[in-house]
């Protein structure tokens, strides 16, 4: 899923929307995967809300390290290792990418103000690189055209470049385009087949299948897992079910999150860059950050990224000046150049109001229901977004910009579509328990064991950080798992527990 004009896109096409992605590309934090445990521990189970349904993952980051390592090497990662990151096996395959003007200053200040700067871990490769399947990936050009846009350099590491080039060697794989999965059909107990259709001549067929993989992010999983009848669908009313749970996102329209340096005599030519051309600091990170005397649980990383700014969609000008007229014109000319964003990415935490379900009212092309989200803002989400627009502030007037604006916070500012950033999970959530969650740490779903569901819907939270590393390491271990699964006599991979957890 991709965000235009701040609404979401769905890319359903060869590579998905992984062919769009700029190429951040993060590993989260020994933290997150044991949330609930980790917060307890520190600050006591009275500081989470009641409707505040957090749980841990069910695995470690110790044991998702071998994952990440594959994922990093596989797709190439350029970058400098986090000062404050977890342990890891290896350093990343390539040296990180070229070290801008605007990059430099923010490593230079955030270092003055005692953080701990590190090069953006990117997707988009500082060199050219074999990786170990065999598949070439370029060095990049900072054309600038990685977010939102393929790269027909291939010097981003998209599947169309590695996996799924790879994939086609071993001649066991097709690829069928035009094929809209409408159902997983299914006996009740184990999954027969799937449901698609042809949405040129709208020709419906039905593929057999031992076993059943859905990848399509988060909202393709769980609208396919509702339509199909799999799992018990979440009522936010009573706390039961699974389906639709635990729906978060790295949200925006709370205002707060970042600030705008406007420089008068730094020309910095942004023009030029790439997807994940950028410098970071996570001290305010997962551990990093104590929540004792915060407003907030969890907490942010705050970043600084040149992905090349286009000549309408990144015409800032200082706070107060008209909308239109010769001011408006004259500082959009003067400024083009010569100011920066820094911003942060906050960890979010669920909420039993925000789920997942079908609408009752629209529907797609094929009469099917479309997916609803409800969702509203909370006294977390805005706070945490105070607190990242005050750091960027400090961060940017360290820079020496001439001014500083950060957007305003309102208390009572509701939530809506453009809200919804491309960062989406939840719904399909992993954990060890069935009672509170659709799927098992190898991906697999506890009602229907030849069904493995990979993707973002599988977050039980989200972390600081962009999800794609993650979805990739996870997918490695879910692979794991089908491949001991085919091999095996059937059943579930992980034994259940019950966590004798209480709804609501």
């Amino acid at each position: 899923m991709r965000k235009h004009n701040g609404y979401p896109i769905y890319d359903e096409g060869t590579g998905g929307t992984s062919v769009h992605w700029s190429g951040w590309s993060y590993r989260w934090l020994p933290s997150d995967f044991e949330v609930r445990t980790k917060i307890v521990e520190k600050y006591g189970e009275e500081r989470i809300p009641k409707d505040m349904p957090i749980q841990d993952w069910g695995v470690t980051y110790d044991d998702m390290e071998p994952y990440y390592d594959k994922w990093e090497k596989t797709a190439g990662i350029s970058g400098e290792v986090n000062p404050l990151g977890p342990p890891r096996a290896n350093d990343y395959p390539n040296p990180p990418m070229k070290e801008s003007p605007p990059i430099k200053l923010f490593k230079e200040a955030t270092a003055n103000l005692g953080y701990h700067p590190f090069r953006m871990p990117a997707a988009t490769i500082s060199q050219q690189y074999v990786n170990p399947d065999g598949e070439t990936i370029n060095a990049c050009v900072f054309c600038a055209f990685c977010s939102m846009y393929g790269c027909d350099f291939a010097a981003k590491a998209d599947p169309i470049v590695t996996v799924l080039k790879t994939a086609q060697k071993t001649g066991n794989f097709e690829i069928r385009n035009n094929a809209h999965v409408k159902r997983i059909l299914h006996d009740g107990k184990k999954a027969t087949s799937v449901l698609y259709v042809d949405p040129l001549t709208l020709e419906e067929f039905e593929q057999p299948a031992d076993l059943v993989v859905s990848a399509a992010f988060f909202s393709g999983n769980n609208r396919l897992m509702m339509l199909s009848g799999i799992g018990e669908q979440y009522n936010s009313e009573t706390g039961k079910g699974v389906i639709g749970k635990n729906f978060t996102s790295h949200y925006t329209g709370t205002g707060g999150n970042s600030a705008t340096a406007f420089f008068e005599d730094k020309k910095l030519n942004t023009f030029a860059g790439a997807g994940a051309l950028g410098c970071v600091i996570d001290d305010f990170n997962g551990d990093h950050i104590d929540n004792t005397a915060t407003d907030f649980l969890l907490g942010f990383n705050i970043s600084i990224f040149q992905d090349g700014a286009a000549a309408i969609s990144n015409n800032r000008v200082p706070q107060g000046t008209p909308y239109w007229g010769k001011e408006f014109k004259e500082k959009s000319i003067h400024y083009a150049h010569r100011y920066l964003n820094i911003g942060g990415m906050q960890g979010t935490l669920p909420r039993t109001h925000n789920y997942l379900d079908l609408d009752p009212t629209y529907k797609d092309i094929y009469g099917d229901p479309l997916l609803r989200i409800t969702a509203k803002f909370t006294d977390q989400e805005r706070n945490m977004a105070r607190a990242i627009a005050e750091k960027c502030a400090e961060i940017a007037e360290e820079m020496g910009a001439d001014i500083v604006n950060t957007p305003p916070v309102s208390d009572d500012v509701e939530m809506t579509s453009s809200s919804v950033n491309t960062h989406a999970a939840g719904g399909v959530i992993m954990g060890t328990d069935p009672e509170i969650s659709a799927v098992n740490t190898y991906s697999q779903v506890w009602d229907m064991e030849n069904v493995f569901v990979v993707g973002g819907s599988s977050f039980p939270h989200f972390g600081n950080s962009n999800p794609t590393e993650t979805i990739g390491a996870f997918a490695y271990r879910a692979t794991e798992g089908m491949i001991n699964y085919l091999k095996g006599d059937g059943g579930l991979l992980v034994e259940p527990k019950s966590s004798k957890a209480t709804v609501l």
